[in-house]
């Protein structure tokens, strides 16, 4: 098959997915072209039988436009890879705006030949944006619209149906991980990252006030007070500076690192012994699961699609969003408890294998070849 992917190409677990998906559809015979506005950050360098194409966002002065259209140049340039390289699947992630590009893509193109839309949908695009009533409506009719629709977790499913009143089935297909990269490291390494001695804790996320960054420094403030450890804070965005003044005012700058964006993670993940993953909401939670493929308990809150990945006190611990004291104290037990941490470890790493890229690509190739008909 010849399939289009459109994603956002920037950090965060939707563009994660939707590149990965990518590669391991070509290395499975897929050709596999991604169009969107920048090289995706999971793309990297060659890969045999995937393409990129450009969507330009900017051109010269034009007063009658505040702001360059995108949308349209993205629907624009989704036709026309489409026609030249013949697509049989338009595959979007994000109901908003890919999949209201991809119809009027299709639609441009249906004269002269067939183009199926698939649209994966991913969380803040249902339970945020497409909520706002500004998006409500284009919201509901590109998801009808689309030949097929899948959701990442059956949480997000019955929220899209829920809000929505979607009618048309939708495929409840996880997040997945690639085992290759994601599994336990032969041994943690940690120089250069935390003191000896000390436990390395992590946190991933794009920083955004739902990923409640804050909550995460006032949980490893807690756990600092009881057992040495360094906190390794991967990732940026908005919430970045309020993190950073907490750990100040709580008195742990010190042993906490900001070490920005990274195109890979897997490396860190191995050396790390806990991850929070505090989130105000989570319709999967990718980074939980990159963590548990590597052998990390995860300590998260029982939120969205988190409790179908995490089960509480097998794999990694549950508390409700917010709840920093209940949190800390559970990680602290487990830091202390060596037979208890070495059993959840194995367990989170075990339950990992149920996400694995081999199980997962498969379902959206049989969505593919249902959307042909």
């Amino acid at each position: 098959m010849k399939i289009g992917i459109t994603c956002y190409p920037t950090y965060g677990g939707s563009g994660a997915v939707a590149t990965e998906l990518g590669l391991a559809l070509a290395a499975r015979g897929h050709e596999v072209h991604f169009i969107t506005y920048a090289y995706p950050f999971r793309l990297r360098g060659y890969a045999e039988r995937v393409y990129f194409h450009e969507v330009e966002t900017s051109f010269g002065h034009y007063p009658l436009f505040d702001h360059y259209p995108y949308t349209l140049a993205l629907a624009s340039k989704q036709h026309e890879v489409a026609k030249e390289q013949g697509l049989d699947i338009l595959h979007v992630h994000y109901a908003i705006p890919h999949a209201t590009t991809a119809y009027l893509a299709r639609e441009m193109l249906k004269e002269t030949r067939q183009l199926k839309v698939v649209t994966t949908l991913h969380g803040t695009d249902i339970t945020l944006v497409g909520q706002e009533i500004s998006f409500y409506g284009i919201t509901r009719f590109s998801i009808e619209q689309s030949d097929m629709v899948t959701a990442v977790s059956q949480y997000l499913k019955d929220e899209t149906i829920r809000a929505f009143g979607i009618q048309k089935p939708i495929d409840v297909i996880p997040n997945f991980v690639c085992q290759g990269e994601y599994q336990p490291g032969a041994s943690r390494q940690r120089e250069g990252l935390a003191p000896a001695g000390h436990r390395l804790i992590t946190h991933a996320s794009n920083f955004r006030e739902v990923k409640r960054v804050r909550d995460v420094v006032r949980i490893f403030s807690r756990i600092r007070k009881a057992v040495p450890a360094t906190l390794l804070m991967i990732g940026d965005g908005p919430e970045r500076g309020d993190a950073e003044r907490e750990a100040r005012e709580l008195g742990v700058e010190e042993d906490v690192r900001f070490v920005g964006r990274l195109d890979t993670v897997a490396a860190l993940l191995q050396a790390t012994d806990l991850f929070l993953l505090p989130s105000q909401t989570e319709s999967f939670g990718l980074a939980a699961l990159e963590a548990m493929a590597c052998g990390s308990p995860v300590v998260a809150s029982r939120v969205g699609g988190l409790p179908e990945v995490i089960t509480d006190g097998v794999n990694g611990i549950l508390e409700p969003p917010g709840s920093v004291e209940a949190m800390a104290r559970r990680a602290i037990d487990l830091l202390r408890d060596p037979a208890l941490y070495a059993r959840m470890a194995a367990a989170a790493a075990l339950r990992a294998q149920d996400f694995a890229a081999a199980t997962v690509v498969p379902m959206y190739e049989e969505v593919y070849r249902r959307a042909l008909g």
